[in-house]
């Protein structure tokens, strides 16, 4: 867990982003001495590689950053306890474009977590309206785990539940600093532009029964 703010900082630019330069990377107001010490502890743990001159964070400093992002002091080796929300009109699907690492630029199903003052219904639905400005009611359709990896590196560990809407009403807003939403007709999940685990979960949803996956999947 990454203790001080200037640390933090770092981590969190990095994960809206492909890779920064030194002078992208440092704010305006620090001093290139002080935040050069913060950034080489941040590479020396293993969370921030160099490539030339460019700064990218590594796999588990994906899954940290992640974490940082949505403001969540987790441990990244603990499974992320998500709710996917699949939003359905016809054979027209509500997907987001993440603007955060992991798998930084890639579509898939909204997620959210879990409030512990409301059943996780109540959450989905809230979380709808919130980002999207959209209203709809949920069931759960399944649930289980995700293990993402790329060259045989932990990118993300997800324990989600999927629940379903497919009466979702008003106009689509974008209210979400860490996506962009779109309606999207007919789209084929298995393209590149897909998050890795979105076949998997539509082909269990389609099924119609109530589902568990427990997968690994190499990207």
């Amino acid at each position: 867990m990454i203790e001080h703010h200037i640390q933090r900082k770092i981590i969190k630019k990095l994960a809206f982003s492909d890779g920064l330069r030194f002078s992208e990377l440092k704010p305006d107001d620090l001093e290139n001495k002080l935040f050069d010490y913060h950034l080489k502890k941040v590479v020396k743990a293993g969370l921030v590689d160099k490539h030339n001159t460019v700064y990218k964070l590594s796999p588990e400093g994906k899954r940290v950053g992640l974490h940082i992002a949505e403001a969540n002091s987790g441990f990244a080796d603990e499974p992320q306890s998500v709710l996917f929300l699949a939003v359905r009109r016809g054979d027209t699907w509500l997907l987001y474009e993440r603007k955060t690492q992991p798998v930084l630029g890639l579509q898939g199903f909204m997620h959210t977590r879990a409030n512990s003052s409301m059943s996780i219904v109540r959450s989905a639905e809230q979380a709808l309206t919130e980002k999207t400005g959209l209203e709809g009611t949920f069931k759960v359709s399944g649930s289980g785990y995700f293990r993402i990896y790329k060259s045989n590196q932990l990118e993300s560990f997800t324990n989600f539940t999927l629940l379903f809407c497919d009466n979702a009403e008003g106009d689509l807003q974008q209210k979400d600093e860490l996506a962009q939403y779109s309606w999207v007709h007919d789209p084929d999940f298995s393209a590149r532009t897909m998050l890795p685990n979105m076949k998997l979960l539509v082909e269990a949803l389609q099924h119609g029964t109530h589902f568990f996956i427990d997968e690994r999947i190499d990207i």
